[in-house]
């Protein structure tokens, strides 16, 4: 028996994994049990969940694995600053403590992590660390059902890498090209992102959301002034007119300039031109996309394409791959993010470090990206008891459920365990009826409290996908789109909700503006019970097909537990909520024993940490390190170097700390609290001041020589005459490569 832990964390989406023999064990995201979107800190809940729920231990486990390496970041970090500065100090400022704080020191954090999560670890297991695109690569491809594939990974960086190409066959993975920092189709995306008014990172599905409603005039501009796009889909971006390189935001006023508009802020209305820009930049990633898999596959001649990283979750743009017809299999890690960079890391360790062999599923062996937690209906109704909630069981629930949809009531869907990714899949899901345009207003504004263009998701079943929609083939992730059958639009005016009215469809909840759809296909086997509501649904109603979105409010991660999932529906105007066997009713809830949140409170939940607890060895090491500054730095070391009378009140002090370090601890928290403030404001000051000094008289002179001799070792100006922006590779993948953070 071999088990693999791999790890991702401290950028954005940790997440952990583990995996047994080469099986998907356990996958989930930090986020889920934190509730705090995207977070980035150690996955220590993750990691206990994953060791926990398979019975074992850290000293179980044979192998340890990051998902990227963070000298080579730091490298690139390194190597950014110079070559833009003195452009930059913001970015430098932010950023540099929190490498030094512990990522550039990051076996050294990893290990100080895993022991405080368990401290009978032995910490004999080595710590590997993987590539950024690797993982996404091997997330891509070593769960997918091909022998044989080509790989294309695209997000917004890794070390250096922002576009890589890919050849798997058996075990193996080799690159065969990439793409570096500073140009990146991802941070593009992002910076438009950013330019609309969304959250980046968090955002780039909303402007993918807004985009059908446009028109893409704007690409012409964008790809003479921003982009330059080569035959083979390589790519560069004018680095003049952004700011993501130097600065804490995307885009500089040149870019705002060139629109003739300011960046939009939150709160501003959404105006056609901002559906116009949407459009335009959805029209330009797409164009990149298609070119990239072209040469793909007219270099590998293979049939199959596998894809990751974040730019893989623009569904429009799978879709629009799919429908090309550039390969005949496509298949897209459903954790595509850094999230899954975790499973990517853990099985790069299993084929390539350890050399087994593939087992290949005729599906894939992601086991429907259901990887996370379950709950018993003994937890669930402890939990229900707990919270004081009205509640039946029922042996029949999943008609139960099809009926309250076909009702017209708002369903929150909770069994099994929970998805893998960003994607709700039908154990974490909201669902409703698709046959009502009303349906897709009140699940925006009452439900879900978000902007209310964006479009719902159908889940089909799999043998009647193409019924309702021009597909051909599965689609169990919801990553691909696909047009709605026999929909069509009514001229109903350019106002944004107008727009949406205007469109004419037998399920008009989940027909987008464009009549396009964002699929899910459910199959028997991949999702018995939920395969089974939609089957009563069908039965009930002629449409095999219900509303799925995700079970969360906006800035609110998925909800995991029991606990969250009830919260969730009280405070929000869902009508039933269904718990693995069980079922609650929203009208027989006494409303006054739960708390009422707003959205503002749920996206504030983010900056609000967990009061760090003291612990006992840390103050009696504080007790020592205090008596020895009072007795020999204060008392005697201070007057002798600045020649005053020595003080008896340092030693009386010092006696005093001593005395409570041995007989009462806790007392020493009237030093501690007071010392450690006055410590944290020296590092600060000292630590702004060093950093001052390195970046404007060290970094910044030898990044305006290298401009004056005319140095660009980050390529970030417009290169004239090139056939292409890529890098080619030829060398094998050495497995020893992973030993090392660099």
């Amino acid at each position: 028996m071999s088990l693999v832990i791999g790890i991702s964390a401290f950028y954005h989406d940790s997440a952990a994994t583990l995996i047994k023999d080469g099986v998907i064990l356990s996958s989930i995201e930090e986020e889920k049990f934190t509730r705090i979107k995207h977070d980035k800190e150690f996955p220590r809940n993750a990691i206990e969940f994953c060791l926990s729920s398979n019975g074992i231990t850290l000293s179980d486990i044979d192998s340890i694995i990051f998902y990227d390496k963070p000298l080579t970041k730091f490298e690139r970090l390194l190597e950014t600053y110079v070559s833009f500065a003195p452009m930059g100090w913001s970015f430098y400022k932010a950023s540099l403590p929190e490498w030094f704080n512990g990522k550039i020191f990051l076996e050294k954090t990893l290990r100080k992590n895993l022991e405080s999560l368990d401290p009978s670890w032995s910490g004999e297991q080595e710590i590997l660390f993987s590539e950024h695109h690797l993982s996404h690569a091997a997330s891509a491809f070593y769960p997918s059902p091909f022998e044989s594939a080509a790989v294309l990974c695209l997000d917004g960086v890794g070390e250096w890498h922002t576009a890589s190409a890919w050849i798997g066959e058996g075990n193996k993975l080799r690159k065969i090209w990439a793409i570096d920092f500073p140009h990146s189709i991802g941070l593009l995306y992002s910076a438009f992102t950013y330019y609309l008014g969304f959250e980046v990172n968090n955002g780039e599905y909303k402007m993918m959301g807004l985009s059908p409603y446009g028109e893409a005039k704007y690409v012409d501009l964008i790809e003479k002034e921003l982009i330059e796009i080569k035959p083979d889909g390589s790519f560069q971006l004018n680095m003049a007119y952004f700011a993501f390189a130097t600065d804490l935001v995307m885009t500089n006023k040149k870019f705002s300039d060139l629109f003739g508009r300011k960046e939009r802020t939150s709160i501003d209305e959404i105006e056609q031109f901002h559906m116009d820009i949407a459009a335009s930049v959805q029209k330009v990633t797409e164009k990149v996309v298609l070119l990239l898999a072209k040469t793909l596959k007219s270099e590998t001649g293979l049939n199959s394409l596998c894809l990751a990283g974040g730019v893989a979750l623009n569904c429009v743009a799978n879709g629009e791959l799919k429908k090309q017809g550039i390969f005949e299999k496509i298949w897209i890690q459903p954790a595509a993010g850094d999230a899954g960079g975790s499973l990517g890391a853990a099985l790069i360790s299993w084929y390539q470090v350890l050399g087994n062999e593939r087992v290949l599923l005729k599906e894939d062996s992601m086991k429907s990206s259901l990887l996370g937690p379950s709950y018993t209906n003994d937890e669930v109704e402890s939990a229900l008891k707990e919270m004081g909630c009205d509640y039946s069981k029922s042996n029949c629930i999943e008609n139960l459920a099809a009926e309250e949809i076909k009702k017209g009531n708002v369903l929150g869907w909770f069994q099994g365990r929970a998805e893998y990714g960003p994607r709700a899949l039908g154990n974490r899901s909201i669902l409703a009826d698709p046959r009502s345009f009303e349906m897709q207003k009140k699940l925006n504004l009452k439900i879900k409290y978000r902007e209310s263009f964006r479009p719902f998701a159908p889940a089909v079943l799999e043998e009647k996908v193409s019924d309702f929609f021009d597909f051909a083939g599965i689609s169990p992730y919801m990553l691909f789109t696909a047009q709605v059958k026999g929909a069509k639009n009514i001229d109903n005016g350019s106002e944004l909700l107008k727009k949406l009215e205007g469109v004419d469809s037998t399920i008009p909840a989940v027909t987008h503006v464009d009549l396009s759809a964002r699929l899910q296909t459910v199959s028997k086997k991949s999702n018995r019970r939920f395969y089974s509501l939609i089957e009563r649904f069908h039965e009930l109603t002629g449409t095999p097909l219900v509303i799925n979105t995700s079970f969360n409010i906006r800035g609110e991660p998925i909800v995991l537990s029991p606990q969250d999932a009830i919260n969730c529906f009280m405070n929000t105007e869902m009508d039933v909520l269904v718990l693995e066997d069980y079922i609650l009713y929203k009208d027989r809830q006494d409303k006054n024993k739960f708390k009422k949140y707003t959205t503002e409170e749920i996206s504030g939940k983010k900056q609000v940490q967990e009061k760090r607890k003291i612990s006992e060895r840390e103050l009696k090491s504080f007790g020592y390190q205090f008596t020895f500054i009072l007795a020999v730095v204060i008392g005697l070391i201070l007057p002798w170097v600045w020649k005053y009378e020595v003080s008896y009140i340092p030693f009386y002090l010092a006696t005093l700390t001593l005395v409570l370090r041995f007989t009462f601890l806790k007392a020493l928290l009237i030093f501690y609290h007071p010392w450690t403030f006055l410590s944290n404001i020296l590092t600060y000051v000292k630590g702004s001041l060093l950093l001052f000094i390195s970046y404007f008289l060290l970094l910044s002179p030898i990044g305006v020589f290298m401009k004056i001799i005319g140095k660009d070792p980050m390529k970030k100006n417009f290169i004239e005459g090139q056939d292409s922006y890529m890098t080619r590779y030829s060398e094998e993948f050495d497995p020893q490569s992973l030993k090392y953070p660099f």
